[in-house]
């Protein structure tokens, strides 16, 4: 039997961020999902975009955008300090979202959110995209499948070298740091084993180093954590590191599993097996988990298929890195104005 089409999802595009032609349009255009419009601060850019990957209309800005009654989704990539603002109106407007991470600059904006998400009965998912990829979810099966034995250890690390001065994830008024760029996948990736590890996390300790020039932002930060079952984590992250690592590392009582770019693993597939039988090499597949997210976020959109990243799910992830900030010893991100 032949799979059923499913109809296109009609998605308006806020901004023309460097990311959206990996994370938004390439899968799109692949899945044959339509992209209705897009808008930006600057009109110009909104077109050139718009001319360069086949969207269909340029609307004249982000609330405009948000009233074309032809776009039922919206992607989100805008700055960090505005995906709430935007996911807020977005909801509002009775529109679904999907969002780049982290889905508000704080915990209290993020409830904001998942209150909107709630009243305005759409789907909302912040964009975790590495947990759909074979790489994360083989980890995963091993923990399941009881070949690692129990969870004793995590070791996530989430560093790239430093973006220049100017760019808005050094920015405190956009809710920029290393943690909401970087660190967030970090402590994501833990929260996520809380089946094998008798629950969520809590923190421990924290403590990170400030970028100079940019008072009050992050520029690297290691947070210690602590499962109920007894494993203790550990997820690091740097933004101006000499080189690029996104590495997960699961230790159990019988053995341990490395993913070298759980992050990004179409540049790297592999997950490495360690047990007293030997090492052994695992390669999950190239295709972007980028792919895998939309698809995932399509069938939720069309069929109602769960996916575990929800409102609830980003708001206990806000939680986490307002307390991660606040343990060594900055402050939560604040809310940023809305512009567009």
């Amino acid at each position: 039997m032949s799979e059923p089409v499913r109809e296109p999802l009609r998605i308006g595009v806020l901004g023309a961020a460097r990311i959206t032609e990996r994370a938004l349009v390439d899968p799109a255009r692949a899945a044959g999902h339509r992209l209705v419009a897009v808008a930006a601060r600057d009109r110009s850019r909104a077109e050139a975009f718009a001319a360069r990957h086949g969207v269909e209309r340029v609307a004249g800005s982000y609330a405009e955008l948000l009233a074309d009654p032809e776009v039922e989704v919206v992607y989100n990539p805008l700055a960090n300090g505005l995906h709430g603002p935007w996911n807020l109106a977005a909801l509002a407007a009775g529109k679904h979202v999907l969002t780049e991470k982290p889905s508000a600059s704080n915990a209290e904006e993020a409830a904001e959110v998942r209150e909107a998400a709630a009243k305005s009965g759409t789907v909302f998912m912040e964009g975790f995209h590495y947990l759909f990829h074979p790489v994360t979810r083989r980890l995963h099966e091993l923990l399941a499948g009881g070949e690692l034995g129990e969870l004793r250890r995590v070791e996530t690390l989430v560093a790239i070298p430093a973006p220049e001065d100017g760019d808005p994830r050094w920015s405190l008024a956009l809710a920029g740091g290393a943690v909401m760029d970087l660190g967030c996948y970090s402590l994501h990736a833990q929260r996520m084993l809380a089946p094998w590890a008798g629950g969520a996390p809590s923190l421990v300790s924290a403590r990170g180093g400030e970028r100079a020039g940019a008072p009050g932002v992050d520029e690297w930060l290691d947070a210690e954590l602590a499962f109920p079952g007894g494993a203790t984590g550990s997820a690091r992250c740097h933004m101006a590191y000499d080189g690029l690592e996104m590495s997960c590392r699961i230790i159990g009582t019988k053995g341990e599993a490395s993913a070298p770019n759980f992050v990004l693993p179409h540049l790297d597939d592999r997950v490495v097996v360690r047990t007293a039988d030997g090492e052994r090499t695992e390669h999950l597949g190239t295709r972007s988990s980028y792919a895998y997210q939309l698809e995932a976020f399509a069938a939720r959109v069309r069929e109602g298929t769960p996916v575990p990243l929800d409102a609830d799910d980003a708001v206990a992830t806000m939680t986490l890195v307002d307390a991660c900030y606040r343990a060594a010893g900055f402050a939560p991100r604040p809310r940023s104005a809305v512009g567009g």
